[in-house]
């Protein structure tokens, strides 16, 4: 694992470290996972594409109905 080095204002910091504390986890383990979900962003929006993809496909695909045939009981 490699570190890295921020800064940042102090009292972001603080704040940051109660974070941290409510969640019973650590200032680096909360970094670690915002990294994580930072890294993870683009494959995340790829996917919802590529369903949305399928979806508009599916939904172009249904014949239109006549004004009567939507009419028909």
């Amino acid at each position: 694992m490699k570190n890295i080095t921020f800064s940042a204002d102090e009292h972001l910091i603080e704040l940051a470290r109660v974070e941290a504390r409510n969640r019973q986890t650590t200032l680096n383990q909360l970094f670690r996972d915002w990294l994580g979900d930072l890294a993870a962003r683009d494959e995340r929006r790829r996917k919802a594409s590529e369903a949305y993809e399928i979806l508009a496909a599916q939904i172009t695909s249904v014949p239109k109905l006549t004004r009567e045939q939507m009419n028909e009981r």
